[in-house]
């Protein structure tokens, strides 16, 4: 899969990318993140493409179950028909329709039920690989970004209170020296 191909390119970059000495941050280049996360964006549609393609096997298999349902429907009504025609067998002739329409009913409606519950579990597996991946990669990568960018912003606040302190002992090393 493309999409698993570029996340771990993101991830490559980022392990790759250079850290700012004693804080365990890292610089990373944002063009090149936002360009990896474009490329995921395009490549999804091809994800979604299956769970349709999913969608319209699960409605073929549906209709074919109820054709065949269909078909021994008409089969047990053709075998009524013909079994009424003969005077003698009648009476038997309609309780042997009758079990045959309900064996027959019966039947479509456990391939029916079979049909729908294979296309759940497909659609199922198809949902928890969604979801894996989200979790796996979409969830722990965004988190990640989001570490890194308040672990900068700290460092930065550091940085900078650093900078105020020596500044102010400056000012008064100078006062000092006037006074």
């Amino acid at each position: 899969m493309k999409v698993l191909h570029l996340l771990d390119e993101l991830e490559d970059v980022i392990e790759n990318s250079s850290g700012f000495p004693l804080t365990g941050k890292i610089l990373v280049d944002g063009n090149e993140v936002l360009e990896i996360v474009k490329e995921i964006r395009v490549e999804l549609p091809d994800e979604i493409q299956q769970a349709q393609w999913i969608k319209e096997e699960r409605q073929r298999i549906l209709a074919e179950a109820q054709k065949e349902s269909e078909m021994m429907i008409k089969d047990a009504r053709s075998n009524i028909e013909s079994m009424i025609e003969n005077d003698d067998l009648s009476l038997k002739a309609r309780a042997r329709a009758e079990e045959i329409m309900r064996i027959s009913e019966e039947s479509a409606r456990e391939m029916k039920k079979n049909a729908l519950e294979y296309v759940d579990s497909i659609l199922g597996d198809a949902q928890t690989k969604i979801e894996k991946l989200q979790s796996t990669y979409m969830d722990e990568m965004f988190a990640s970004l989001q570490r890194n960018f308040e672990n900068m912003g700290e460092t930065l606040a550091n940085n900078r209170n650093e900078i105020r302190t020596m500044m102010y002992k400056t000012q008064n090393e100078k006062a000092s020296e006037e006074a």
